[in-house]
């Protein structure tokens, strides 16, 4: 689920580990002497390497069509169909071509995929005057992209294919951020609906370690048997089997139940995070999404206390003006000349059976290119929902950065441990 992000000029570079494997394989490990290993069974094609990377989106290279046309996408756990843009213009001048594909192949609306796989989706599918089913996705940053489904080959690293992977073909949109978009081709969906990537491909478990340098960090598809890891602490997927206005039921949806300052637990009922009889009020883990935000009484009452714990320590920016993304308003000056933040208390966001620290570097994100005077400006990494009119808690990977973060789709859990990353990725003898 794509919200309001911005440019950097912060490359980080990552390695994505994948297995691809189909509903019925049995998996015991994906890798024992800390390199990617053939698994030798019949359901299961050989591991292979790619690159992604970190701006403020993790993107994905891959191959598409036959013959294979180069593309780049970005990884979403927040979406479900994959798209890519089929029509090059100056905002999109990263293209796939179908006209150039043997196998690419256009869904007709009396199709099985469009008329039952798409219940989940937020808009309804409709018929093109060429009877071919027509999709719009919006997200909550504003942006939108229309086209038609399809399905065609994909390739991973030249070694492992896909064939028949359905996809939204997409020759028309509108961005909020043009020039980050011209840089990616589309959009990999990795949440739980029926036509996400992990659907498709049948995963029951994928994990991803995102670095906060500029080294490699690890996204697998199977079962991370990796002796060295620590154990994970897992929290539960939130399902509710009936349809509310506000609530995705394709989502990862965790319980959030608590915040901790420091020492400090925010004096605030659980009953406020739980989603309501609308459904308003869940809570999300998104990998397209950069920062965490929270519903607006919860992120007054850390904000304040944070504010409290911060008094000496933090100058304010003191313009109530300067709202950072639109929903991130508590920001801070700091001298150009100090290299290291002061020392900060933490914020630990409490799930149902597991922590995440936010700490040091973590808590604030430096403004690229704002200065007031001699100062930097630095921005609280946590913002208010209800300022982007989303009705619900997300939990973006700026905060899950040198984490090993597990999808168990299998088991209805999301696991989590802190690890460095960069170290993770070279145990794995990864490239740098």
């Amino acid at each position: 689920m794509d919200f309001p992000v911005i440019t950097t000029n912060l490359l980080l570079f990552f390695t994505l580990l994948l297995l691809l494997h189909y509903p019925n394989s049995c998996l015991s490990s994906l890798i024992l002497p800390l390199k990617a290993k053939l698994i030798q069974s019949p359901a299961v094609t050989t591991p292979n390497k790619l690159s992604f990377h970190h701006n403020v989106t993790l993107t994905v290279a891959l191959a598409v069509g036959s013959p294979p046309q180069q593309v780049t996408m970005v990884l979403d756990t927040g979406s479900e169909l994959s798209w890519l843009n089929c029509k090059k213009t100056p905002t999109t001048p990263s293209s796939f071509a179908p006209h150039l594909s043997t196998s690419y192949r256009p869904i007709p609306c009396s199709s099985p995929t469009c008329t039952t796989k798409t219940r989940d989706f937020t808009l309804p599918v409709s018929c093109d005057p060429n009877k071919l089913c027509h999709a719009i996705l919006s997200y909550a940053d504003a942006s939108s992209v229309e086209g038609n489904l399809a399905s065609d080959t994909y390739r991973f690293d030249n070694t492992v294919t896909l064939p028949g992977m359905v996809f939204g073909c997409m020759d028309s949109g509108s961005s909020s951020n043009p020039e980050e978009d011209a840089k990616t081709t589309g959009l990999i969906g990795m949440n739980r609906g029926s036509l996400s990537l992990v659907s498709q491909m049948g995963s029951r478990q994928f994990s991803y370690c995102i670095s906060s340098t500029d080294s490699s960090g690890v996204l697998l598809f199977g079962e991370a048997n990796i002796p060295w890891l620590k154990p994970l602490n897992y929290t539960p997927m939130i399902q509710i089997s009936t349809p509310l206005p506000y609530f995705d039921r394709v989502a990862y949806t965790v319980q959030l139940e608590g915040i901790r300052v420091s020492g400090t637990v925010l004096p605030l009922p659980k009953s406020i995070f739980e989603p309501d009889h609308t459904g308003a009020g869940q809570t999300m883990v998104d990998s397209g999404t950069q920062f965490t935000f929270l519903l607006g009484p919860v992120y007054t009452s850390l904000k304040n206390e944070f504010l409290r714990q911060t008094k000496g320590i933090l100058r304010p920016l003191g313009d109530p003006n300067f709202v950072f993304q639109g929903a991130m308003d508590l920001c801070y000056r700091v001298e150009l000349t100090r290299a290291v933040l002061p020392q900060l208390p933490s914020v630990n966001l409490l799930f149902r059976g597991v922590e995440m620290s936010v700490a040091g570097e973590k808590l604030l994100y430096k403004v690229p290119g704002l200065t007031r005077g001699s100062d930097s400006v630095y921005c609280f990494t946590f913002g208010n929902s209800d300022l982007l009119g989303v009705e619900a808690y997300v939990i973006g990977h700026h905060h899950q950065q040198n984490m090993w973060v597990e999808f168990d789709l299998a088991r209805s859990r999301v696991g989590l441990a802190e690890v460095r990353c960069d170290l993770a990725s070279q145990r794995l003898g990864l490239p740098p």
